[in-house]
């Protein structure tokens, strides 16, 4: 028997939604089209057990462990919690962002279908400020 190839991190995630109840998987899959659609460089893949999306572009060299790349992480345990785990180098004047922590992540939390849409703009614009200030 032929041994497949590995699955693509995207194919990866679109298995991850498939097994989401339906509201949640509607509202993550809704997430995904949002932040994907600011920049053909925002890449996709499953870390920290839910669907992250990182830079895909070039940068200057740094350590692995500053997770440099990564624009958004999901936290999906009994909410849908968006961190942003450089979110702190954003000036954040959406109001979207919560949180003050050490290691300079933010939140964002989505209630609903409904409280996504009225936060889509606002997403799309942290999203674009944090793409400006990558380290090429």
């Amino acid at each position: 028997m032929a041994k497949l190839p590995p699955k693509t991190n995207s194919q990866q995630v679109t298995e991850y939604i498939e097994k989401l109840d339906a509201p949640v998987a509607q509202i993550v899959q809704a997430i995904r089209q949002i932040v994907l659609s600011v920049n053909p460089e925002i890449g996709e893949e499953i870390k920290w057990n839910a669907p992250s999306f990182l830079y895909t572009g070039e940068m200057k060299p740094f350590n692995p462990k500053e997770y440099k790349r990564y624009i958004m992480v999901m936290n999906l345990h009994k909410r849908i919690l968006l961190v942003f785990p450089s979110g702190a180098k954003v000036i954040d004047n959406t109001g979207l962002l919560e949180g003050d922590y050490a290691d300079g992540r933010r939140l964002l939390y989505i209630k609903d279908m409904d409280d996504l849409k009225s936060k889509e703009a606002g997403m799309k614009k942290v999203i674009s400020d944090w793409l400006a200030q990558v380290e090429k």
